[in-house]
């Protein structure tokens, strides 16, 4: 059955699957941790994020929509220089780095996945819970992430990208 067969790079065309998605969202959170040893080791973590942006994130393909988790002031990124601004520093002042806290793990639980009928974008949410390296406690937060396949190798790529702190009622 082909939704149970793993994404094939020799068919770049192939349809999205649910185990395509949990896959992307693995990688995704990989490349988060990677990006803070690189920091922590003192590697060039700029470079590692702008490689991770320009593997996860639709950006050079058209217009992707995201909302980071710890943006007020300029709650949008939408180009991939606001978007390394998020997660290393830099061209927003309310960027500390969100990529070099930096993490030790992020676990995803994802909720529902909606896969369109042509097959050919996936919707995913949920909540991902990211170990601070420092301290070993969690931060829960929700997230929405679109997925297309990259047109270049067919590998699933951000278009849509939502993050937030799960909201907390007033007592």
């Amino acid at each position: 059955m082909a939704s149970s067969m793993p994404y094939d790079p020799a068919n770049p065309n192939a349809p999205i699957t649910k185990a395509d998605v949990l896959q992307a969202e693995t990688a995704w959170g990989n490349g988060i941790v990677q990006i803070g040893d690189v920091f922590t080791k003192g590697g060039d973590y700029k470079a590692a994020a702008a490689a991770f942006i320009a593997k996860h994130y639709a950006y050079k393909d058209g217009t992707v929509l995201f909302k980071p988790t710890k943006a007020a002031v300029d709650e949008f990124r939408e180009d991939k220089d606001q978007a390394l601004s998020y997660f290393v520093g830099g061209s927003e002042p309310e960027d500390h780095g969100f990529a070099i806290t930096p993490w030790s793990k992020v676990r995803f639980d994802t909720k529902g996945i909606y896969i369109d009928k042509d097959k050919d974008s996936a919707i995913a949410m949920g909540n991902y819970y990211f170990t601070n390296a420092k301290t070993g406690q969690d931060v829960k937060v929700d997230f929405t992430m679109g997925f297309k396949r990259a047109p270049r190798d067919g590998h699933l790529e951000l278009f849509l990208h939502h993050s937030s702190l799960p909201y907390e009622a007033e007592h």
